[in-house]
């Protein structure tokens, strides 16, 4: 098997070892060798979860463990890796207890990797005395951790698929903490290393393709690669070759041993034909608990009154995984099926605008001494916090005209203003890239904008938070809009502010800890609606009348109408 300390972190591409670029070795090393956690992507899970993942995997100590393999992809501290080698030995002693052949029945069952040098060194210190403590020698306690144990990069150590488990808790470290020549061999190796994707990404794939023929995996991490933009390919090579056997919300739950910002999830996939999935949502963190529900959720049947549910259909290509009760999720298909998304009815979604250095490109309007009509009335999340507009003044700097950027000759106020932050403009990402027009804001401004009515809604709210602005001010980057030259915009505030539009983010949005939802564009722009006319005229003032008086419940009587929802499908939104 082959070893990173050996050098062949270049074994699956065939790749000789001394072909590694010194830029690469640095990256590895500084992740080898970092103090920080954050920097490594480094959480660690609680022992019961531990436990529970092991038990919905299989690997049971009942089982001759040692004719099995399991891979630990990142071990860390040894959370999974401890009582992976606990279930071992147990198994191990309870099947076979032949001393004379320890070594060649339990060398080759686990197989744990772990980049950071020092985390390493100390948990293979764990290892050893946890071997020696269940009556092993210490000679063969060092000799089984040095068979099990890699120090290396998941991501490029040399492996074979052969595994019957994977289990463990990838690490979540975002694209721009890893090193850029690491980063460059992640994605010339990993198809699902897109967009904005997450390392533990490609931590998935790896994983996944290292399975054997029955093998099975479980992961607890982030549910945001189940309904991002992001996820899509991998959601699309879990499709194509495995099956989603069971998955275990865990949201506000205490699943690791520090809180995290993150909605986790558990997630156990099989390789083999796609079937229907067991869910399980929020479970107390108690060992017993824990146990009773993995009982559930790999038995036979389920029970009328069980908490764990059967959902058929969520892995669909590179679709977002839809993780909702069965009412919900047929009303959800029903309206997509019947209606145009929200763009497709003549709405328009975007987000406001970014400069790259807010400190400096917006100000006070009345106070900032530079040209009148380089100045743009600013809205942001602070101006709508009650709901309704309340501008507290603030303008962005327009940089540009019709034609483009504008030449500063022509502004000498506007000149001397950026010239005195000339140092904080030209350090940001844009101005490097773009040097000849270091002055520029991230995104351009168009004046027009502004004038036309919109509604305004932030990104990360506990629920619906959509203002109507009658058409003064641009909006900020932490601000989505939406403009509509066919919907009377107070008739759509009215269906963003019901329970329907809540079905659709609730579905499709990743939350944070809180409760709160991500109203993002790309959410939004799943949204179905009739088209404006075919909107009765009674109706349409109905829908405009709510909106005004921002009253939730006749939002909800107006739209509900507007989608011909019967009871059934009303008490499912649990509207009027």
């Amino acid at each position: 098997m082959a070893r990173l300390g050996q050098m062949s972190l270049f074994d699956a591409f065939e790749i000789p070892a001394h072909q590694m670029n010194g830029p690469l070795l640095a990256a590895l090393d500084a992740l080898a060798t970092s103090n920080v956690e954050e920097e490594r992507g480094a959480v660690f899970t609680r022992a019961e979860v531990v436990e529970f993942i092991l038990d919905l995997v299989g690997y049971d100590a009942d089982e001759k463990l040692y004719n099995k393999r399991i891979l630990e992809p990142s071990f860390g501290n040894g959370d999974f890796l401890l009582l992976i080698i606990d279930r071992l030995l147990k198994s191990w002693i309870k099947h076979s207890s032949n001393y004379s052949l320890i070594f060649v029945e339990l060398s080759n069952s686990i197989c744990a990797v772990e980049i950071h040098s020092e985390t390493y060194k100390n948990t293979k210190r764990d290892v050893i005395n946890i071997i020696n403590e269940a009556g092993i020698d210490r000679e063969m306690a060092i000799k089984l951790a040095d068979s099990w144990l890699i120090q290396g990069d998941f991501l490029l150590i040399g492996q074979r698929e052969n595994y019957d488990y994977v289990v463990g808790n990838p690490p979540y470290l975002r694209q721009e903490a890893i090193p850029e020549p690491l980063l460059k061999e992640y994605k010339f190796r990993y198809r699902t290393i897109y967009d904005r994707a997450d390392l533990y990404i490609p931590f998935i794939e790896r994983s996944l393709t290292l399975l054997n023929s029955k093998g099975v995996l479980g992961f607890i991490c982030s549910d945001r690669w189940m309904k991002n933009r992001y996820g899509g390919p991998l959601r699309k090579l879990v499709s194509n070759g495995f099956n989603l056997k069971a998955y275990i919300d865990m949201v506000e739950t205490d699943a690791f041993h520090k809180e995290v910002s993150v909605y986790p999830a558990i997630t156990v996939i099989s390789r083999e034909k796609q079937g229907a999935t067991r869910i399980g949502h929020r479970p107390k963190i108690e060992k017993n608990t824990l146990r009773s529900l993995a009982k559930e959720v790999l038995g036979q049947e389920i029970a009328d009154s069980s908490e764990v549910k059967e959902v058929a259909g969520i892995v669909n290509a590179s679709e977002p995984w839809i993780i909702k009760p069965t009412a919900q999720f047929d009303l959800l298909r029903k309206i997509e099926n019947s209606y145009p998304t929200l763009e497709e009815a003549g709405c328009r979604v975007g987000i406001g605008v970014a400069t790259g250095a807010d400190k400096i490109f917006i100000a006070d309007f009345n106070k900032l001494d530079i040209e009148e009509d380089r100045k743009i009335p600013l809205i942001t999340t602070k101006d709508i916090q009650t709901g309704e507009i309340n501008w507290l003044g603030q303008c962005v700097i327009n940089t540009f005209n019709d034609s483009g950027l504008v030449d500063l000759i022509n502004y000498p106020k506007l000149s001397r203003y950026l010239y005195l932050h000339e140092e904080t403009i030209k350090n940001r990402h844009i101005a490097k890239k773009h040097p000849d027009n270091w002055f520029r804001t991230i995104d351009r401004i168009w004046p027009d904008l502004t004038i036309k009515e919109k509604l305004l809604i932030p990104d990360i709210k506990g629920e619906a938070h959509i203002v109507y602005e009658s058409g003064k001010y641009y909006p900020h980057h932490n601000l989505y809009y939406i403009t509509s030259e066919e919907w009377n915009l107070r008739a759509l505030q009215a269906v963003l502010l019901s329970n329907i539009a809540k079905l659709f983010i609730s579905t499709y949005s990743t939350k944070i800890r809180g409760g709160y939802l991500r109203f993002q564009a790309q959410y939004l722009r799943r949204i179905r609606i009739p088209k404006w006319g075919e909107v009765p005229h009674e109706l349409r003032q109905e829908l405009i009348s709510a909106a005004i008086e921002r009253n939730i419940s006749k939002c909800n009587e107006a739209v509900f109408k507007l989608y011909k929802l019967n009871h059934e499908e009303r008490s499912a939104l649990g509207g009027n």
